[in-house]
């Protein structure tokens, strides 16, 4: 079974204070966190020269091809057919990017064949997750 699931594709980063500009961002997808889904970008799209992960549940991804979703720093909506908007804020201020749905789509397919909706559960190992948080008191 695949435990990592990654695609990269294009962003378009909207009001950036350089204007409109295309970066690249992966989608990433790891089994072993199968609540989650991970948006990477790399040192060259970020203001300060690092590369920047985001987490967010993959549930609000999914949503957010149907409908506005996301509460507090994630937000994620349709744009029309093909597109779909997510707005990332922070201290620092706020990205918000332009993707196309069908390879947000894509990503979810295959991030749905490694681990199926409701099967999340079932590739959490509590008691190393548990053992892991205590070893670190």
């Amino acid at each position: 079974m695949l435990t990592v699931i990654d695609q990269t594709l294009r962003a378009r980063l909207c009001a950036s204070p350089a204007g409109d500009r295309v970066i690249a961002a992966t989608l990433i997808y790891q089994c072993d966190d199968p609540l989650a889904a991970r948006m990477s970008f790399p040192a060259s799209a970020t203001l300060d020269g690092l590369e920047v992960t985001w987490t967010f549940a993959r549930d609000l991804l999914a949503a957010g091809l149907r409908m506005p979703s996301g509460e507090g720093d994630v937000h994620v909506w349709p744009c029309g057919k093909r597109r779909t908007m997510i707005e990332l804020s922070s201290p620092e201020g706020i990205a918000l990017l332009q993707l196309d749905t069908e390879d947000v789509q894509d990503f979810l397919t295959r991030s749905y064949t490694a681990v199926p909706p409701g099967d999340e559960l079932r590739h959490i190992d509590l008691d190393a997750d548990l053992a892991a948080l205590l070893a670190d008191e």
